[in-house]
This record gives C-alpha cells, structure tokens and sequence, in this order.
C-alpha cells in the first residue's frame, strides 16, 4: 500500500502501517545518530527534558554533511541503525514513534516498538544525494559540538521510505525472505 504521511507520526496512524508499505513523509523529522542518542538518554536518566519534543516524533538515523552553497543541506544517507539499538527502546517510552534508518534491528527495539506503537521506515543506503532532495530546511536543535551528529530539525517533503517493522513486529526483511524461499 501506498501512504502520504503528514508528520508528526501520532500512534493510531503508526499503527495502521504495515510492514512493505511505501510511504512519503512530509513534515519535521528529527536527525540523530549514537553520539546523540546517548546524551538524549542520559538526560533523561538525569531527570532533564529533552531538547524537543518527543511525543509522536521520527528521528532519522543520519548525519548529514554539511550543505553545499545554495542547498539547504549535504547528502543524507540512513546510517546503520543497529547503533541506536540501546537507546531506542527508552526513547519510545519516552513518546518517538518512527524512525528511519536502514538495517536489522535488535529483539528489544522490536519489542518496544509493538508495546509503544513505534515504526521503523527503511531508507535507500548510497541515496543520500537523492534523499537531500527532500529536505527543505534544517535547523540545529542541540549538541552542536557533535557536527554531523548534531540533533537537526529536518523539514522534509514527500521522503520516500518503506515501512520495514510495523507496530505489529511484522519485519519486511523476514517477509521478503520467507516469499523469496517460497518462491524458489
């Protein structure tokens, strides 16, 4: 199926996806990668809030770089999101519900994301010139000193993405897998 998604990402519609749809994302998307993940989680372990606000949010596992002249922003390919995988779980507790990124993700970023009603969108990795077409206006949000790993607000419009495990921990690469086998 094919959606076209206003962002942010509330949980009744989060769980309406399903594993294999195409969608496009308009709206906020937030940038951040492990270095960023980490300070966002131990803030939270200190009682702090966030530097914005994670309720119904989608955080893009990318680092950016920088913009080009006359460009809103550098190339912006998913990074691998397994290593977010110790993060993930507390920042969906915490209200996050997609993210985007490419690669497997652990047993208990699934788990999480089926008791919160999180989705996991796969982007195209080697698209990043591609993708950074998408994207209409970045700002710093916070952890400047990381660079590219700096949390970003993105607005994006139109970013085309599939939703690899939906809210049900059904997981496309074990769909297509299983299909593949099937088939042969």
């Amino acid at each position: 199926m094919e959606r076209h998604i206003t962002l942010p990402l509330a949980e009744e519609l989060a769980r309406s996806l399903r594993a294999g749809d195409r969608v496009y994302l308009t709206g906020p998307v937030y940038t951040s990668r492990d270095a960023g993940h980490k300070r966002l989680c131990e803030a939270l372990a200190r009682g702090e809030k966030l530097p914005f606000d994670p309720k119904d949010a989608t955080i893009y596992y990318v680092g950016p770089t920088p913009a080009p002249p006359g460009k809103v922003i550098g190339a912006a390919g998913p990074t691998t999101s397994g290593r977010m995988d110790a993060y993930a779980p507390t920042l969906l507790s915490q209200g996050v519900r997609g993210m985007i990124g490419k690669g497997a993700r652990s047993h208990e970023v699934v788990e999480a994301m089926i008791r919160y009603g999180g989705v996991y969108f796969g982007a195209i990795g080697g698209a990043g010139a591609l993708l950074a077409k998408r994207v209409k206006r970045s700002r710093l949000i916070a952890y400047e000193d990381l660079g590219a790993e700096a949390l970003r607000c993105l607005e994006v419009e139109d970013m085309p993405l599939y939703v690899v495990i939906d809210s049900l921990g059904q997981n496309l690469y074990e769909l297509g897998r299983a299909a593949y086998l099937e088939s042969i």
